[in-house]
């Protein structure tokens, strides 16, 4: 089993940010570039890799009173991970980001999938301050 996270300060109150990590509507946003995740009944998700051209069925919970969203495949349980944001005070926040692969076959590899936590945490950060930029103007 291999484990991976990573946390990045984005300048926005936490709830802001979960708002915003949670829409399912825009994960693509800043989720890494080759993964599209398509609502089903939910919890079920189906998340499309570009890579593989394959669909895997996946589940997506997201628990606003904890700030933390959990996922994971559905059948083969190959990896999990989670995202969770914590307020810091003066309307900051952390964001930590958590993969877990059960299966060697999923695992990218210590520097691609810190790459792509790294990567995504910037790139909802960035979503993150568009939105607050847009309700504030």
């Amino acid at each position: 089993m291999a484990e991976y996270e990573r946390s990045r300060t984005m300048p926005a109150a936490p709830e802001h940010v979960f708002d915003q990590a949670a829409n399912v509507a825009q994960l693509d946003a800043w989720l890494p570039d080759a993964l599209h995740v398509h609502p089903e009944e939910p919890p079920a998700v189906t998340v499309h890799e570009d890579h593989t051209g394959e669909d895997t069925s996946a589940l997506l919970r997201a628990e606003r009173d904890q700030m933390r969203i959990e996922w994971g495949t559905r059948e083969q349980g190959g990896y999990a991970g989670w995202l969770q944001v914590a307020g810091l005070g003066s309307g900051a926040s952390e964001v930590t980001a958590h993969l877990s692969f059960f299966d060697d076959t999923h695992d990218p590899g210590e520097r691609a999938a810190r790459d792509a936590l790294d990567s995504s945490l910037r790139r909802l950060e960035e979503q993150v301050r568009l939105r607050t930029e847009n309700t504030a103007g």
